[in-house]
């Protein structure tokens, strides 16, 4: 084909064309075409605009300096920066309608509007919902069935951060589903990616005889802020922040980047005495540290404008070359909590109250069977249930139930809880027995089982490319085994999570187990699914890490490890109120395994 000159009028609608492009990328923080002198349809190497502008400039900014200190962005960085995720909407009607998934990288862009592309393991759709303190009304909750139903597998997943996610959306229906969220009052927006995560709370807000403080409006603040302020997205990492009211339920909020403890302050301090948060920061137990006190003491309603700093200066400063690096935990590590905080001062133009933990009233401690079975609320006569969901899994029909028996007996609300099962609240001491034998009607329990109340699995392997086993049926059959051999009368928590993302949070259970491929040749070519086993994990006022007990042990042999290890603590320990976190800290790991050496069991065969 030949290449005419172009004409007069060609020239001057070329010229306007390119210059109108390069106004919208310099809007957008982004390089002008043809600012390299390599022809008008060439981006230039990265030399930063002039300026600045919109609200993306905080995150172009950053990766400017990045670059500008000789570091390569990671192509995640070049995504956000080459096409933010928030602007893509009309591509995803399109690929919808055309029933194509992402492609490349686009496969992280969807992932801000919450839906996952899980290929491999299912070729289809994942959405994960946002539910501020993990609080829906019953007919939200009805609708994400519906949903459920009609575009995915007709079965939802109870989340680690008191979330739901639905799973195997066609590429048809990926839109449909989120905007069918919309109608009831839902969203998925910024629930994947390098953004905010679900903001978790205290599941009891409202209700606990404990608490402190409800966590629910200051959630609900933080929630409406982050959907409502675009610099909150495309962050050097995903962030979590919860919110804990003092209450008997742990909410984990020393896992999160951020978490506000309600704390209550004495009489006779440089603060007038009365209910707090404390502020905690840098948890990320998948990279083995928990959020560590800062000292700083913040009134009630300031949490979301300290939340906003925070974050703010970790868009400035968190890595955005090496993504294993990049949560705030290591802006922390090299800083150190001081220089952090005096950042985070001078963004807010105010100092930070702080005291010692003396000048606090110590905080009662949780109780684990707080979010399983029949418990008296705050508002006399009135009662919630925990209700079991085995590794979190309802099935349509299920939640259809529950979200009736909630209507009908309740006060109308579903909560969702941070041990992948939810609560019914505000039944009535008359309607007790018609919820508990309608619960039991729909195939779950409500009774705090001591396996299966403190059991939590991941996707795993069935629905998740990392997964290394198959953790959710795993799970369920190590509950199995173990229930009807094992009597227990404490709570244990076994968490079984795919791979070193640690989505189930093993570090901090009772029993932790991570994902393996375990291999059962000389060569090690041929593998099974299979575990590192892990003891003496805790949380709150018991926050450790978990030891390795077992390395790759496999998935069969499981049930049979964990039922010795068991039947160990039972038969060797102090006394009847000595727990199993206790027990397990209390000896060497190779005394542990030594007690498990000597338990014999019947028709054992690990």
């Amino acid at each position: 084909m030949s290449n005419p000159e172009f004409t007069d009028d060609q020239k001057k609608y070329l010229e306007g064309f390119v210059s109108g492009t390069n106004a919208a990328r310099s809007a957008q923080g982004l390089v002008p075409f043809g600012a390299g002198g390599r022809g008008a349809a060439t981006p230039s190497a990265p030399t930063p605009p002039a300026e600045f502008i919109g609200p993306d400039a905080e995150h172009h900014k950053a990766m400017a300096r990045t670059e500008a200190a000789g570091g390569k962005l990671v192509k995640e960085e070049k995504a956000k920066r080459d096409e933010h995720p928030f602007d893509i909407y009309a591509r995803m009607k399109a690929a919808a309608n055309e029933g194509v998934f992402p492609k490349g990288i686009d496969a992280f862009r969807w992932k801000f509007h919450g839906l996952f592309h899980v290929a491999p393991t299912q070729d289809s759709f994942m959405c994960r919902l946002r539910i501020s303190n993990g609080i829906l009304s019953h007919w939200q909750f009805r609708g994400v069935a519906d949903l459920a139903q009609k575009h995915g597998g007709g079965y939802a997943h109870v989340t680690t951060r008191g979330n739901l996610q639905v799973r195997e959306i066609p590429a048809t229906d990926g839109m449909d589903f989120i905007e069918g969220l919309e109608k009831v009052g839902l969203t998925s927006k910024g629930s994947g990616g390098d953004n905010i995560r679900n903001v978790t709370g205290s599941p009891l807000a409202g209700i606990d005889p404990q608490e402190l403080v409800s966590t629910r409006k200051y959630a609900d603040d933080w929630h409406q802020y982050v959907l409502n302020t675009r610099t909150m997205y495309g962050l050097p990492r995903k962030f979590n922040v919860a919110f804990d009211g003092g209450g008997t339920s742990a909410v984990l909020e020393d896992t999160n980047d951020i978490g506000f403890q309600a704390v209550e302050v004495r009489d006779g301090q440089e603060l007038e005495a009365g209910i707090y948060f404390r502020l905690i920061l840098g948890g990320i137990t998948g990279h083995e540290d928990f959020a560590r006190d800062t000292g700083v003491i913040l009134p009630l309603e300031e949490a979301t404008q300290v939340a906003d700093a925070i974050i703010r200066v970790f868009i400035a400063e968190g890595d955005r070359t090496n993504r294993n690096k990049a949560r705030l935990k290591y802006v922390l590590d090299e800083w150190g909590f001081d220089k952090f905080l005096a950042a985070v001062e001078k963004l807010r133009g105010k100092a930070f109250m702080r005291l010692p933990a003396e000048a606090l009233v110590e905080r009662k401690p949780h109780d684990r069977f707080a979010h399983v079975g029949v418990h008296p609320q705050k508002q006399e006569g009135e009662n919630y249930i925990g209700v079991v969901v085995p590794v979190g899994k309802l099935d349509a029909a299920q939640m259809h139930a529950l979200a009736d028996i909630s209507g009908e007996l309740g006060d109308g609300d579903i909560r969702l809880t941070v041990w992948q099962n939810l609560i019914i609240s505000g039944v009535k001491d008359h309607n007790l027995a018609a919820a508990k034998a309608r619960i039991e009607a729909c195939g779950l329990e409500w009774q705090a089982n001591s396996i299966r109340a403190g059991l939590v699995a991941c996707t795993g392997s069935n629905g998740c490319k990392f997964g290394g086993a198959d953790t959710k049926r795993q799970a369920i059959e190590i509950a199995e085994y173990v229930e009807t051999r094992v009597s227990l009368d404490q709570p244990i928590n076994i968490h079984l999570t795919g791979c070193h993302h640690t989505c189930a949070q093993h570090y901090i259970g009772d029993l932790g187990l991570i994902g393996a491929r375990v291999p059962i040749d000389e060569d090690g070519e041929e593998t099974v699914d299979g575990y590192h086993i892990f003891v003496g994990g805790g949380f709150g006022e018991n926050a450790k890490i978990g030891r390795e007990l077992v390395h790759e042990a496999k998935a069969d042999e499981c049930p049979v490890l964990i039922e010795k290890i068991l039947k160990a603590y039972m038969d060797k320990r102090e006394n009847a109120q000595e727990s199993f976190f206790q027990f397990s800290n209390r000896h060497e790991i190779s005394d542990l395994q030594s007690m498990m050496s000597a338990v014999e069991v019947e028709g054992a065969h690990a």
